[in-house]
């Protein structure tokens, strides 16, 4: 992968990622109120929000996993508004580069529509999760592998992602995002301290 297409992937990671790319249903539920009506046999199913069911017979552990695959799906797509459904207002997003954190989805928002236009063909695959719950708050980490074109390149990265989750009004919640990636070459160069003589000259006097 070219260096200067790094700080992209950064970003957009960062931001979600999320790494990053599974399923693809809502995570939230706020589904048409269902009107009273005089012939209950005539109630149609689909009157009953699919996921609301689907929520109710899953534990917590795999509600916050089915909302992550949620999230990366929506991510995969490009599908801004189920991506919202994933996150609290007021989440905090940090990147995988140096920079500030990102808070708040709206400020997230308008970064990742603007780094997500790079990308096409986009591809992600999660391994590796792990899920905690305690009480309201969870949290959760897994490794992922990304492939697509950006700005028509093909490009790929490896990295880890852990989410914070907080349950609000009874919907599971990402309220941190912090997304790191996997150097290049695999290791850190080593730094001689600033005070070290070098073995080829004297120390000075």
């Amino acid at each position: 992968m070219k260096r200067e297409l790094r700080p992209i992937i950064a970003r957009v990671f960062g931001a979600l990622l999320s790494a990053l790319l599974c399923a693809a249903l809502s995570c939230t539920v706020t589904g048409p109120a269902a009107a009273q009506q005089k012939d209950k046999k005539n109630k149609s199913k689909k009157d009953v929000p699919a996921d609301t069911t689907t929520r109710s017979m899953m534990s917590d552990e795999q509600q916050i996993d089915y909302l992550i695959s949620t999230m990366l799906g929506a991510w995969q797509v490009n599908d801004l508004e189920k991506l919202h459904q994933a996150y609290a207002e007021d989440v905090v997003i940090v990147s995988g580069n140096w920079a500030p954190p990102i808070i708040g989805w709206s400020n997230f928002a308008t970064m990742y529509q603007q780094q997500r236009a790079h990308m096409q063909q986009v591809r992600m695959d999660r391994s590796n999760t792990y899920i905690k719950v305690a009480g309201t708050f969870g949290w959760a980490c897994y490794q992922w592998d990304f492939a697509a074109s950006i700005d028509g390149q093909g490009s790929a990265a490896q990295g880890q992602t852990t989410l914070v989750f907080e349950k609000q009004n009874g919907k599971w919640l990402i309220a941190h995002n912090h997304t790191s990636l996997v150097q290049a070459n695999g290791a850190l160069t080593p730094v001689k301290p600033a005070n070290t003589p070098s073995a080829t000259q004297p120390p000075q006097r």
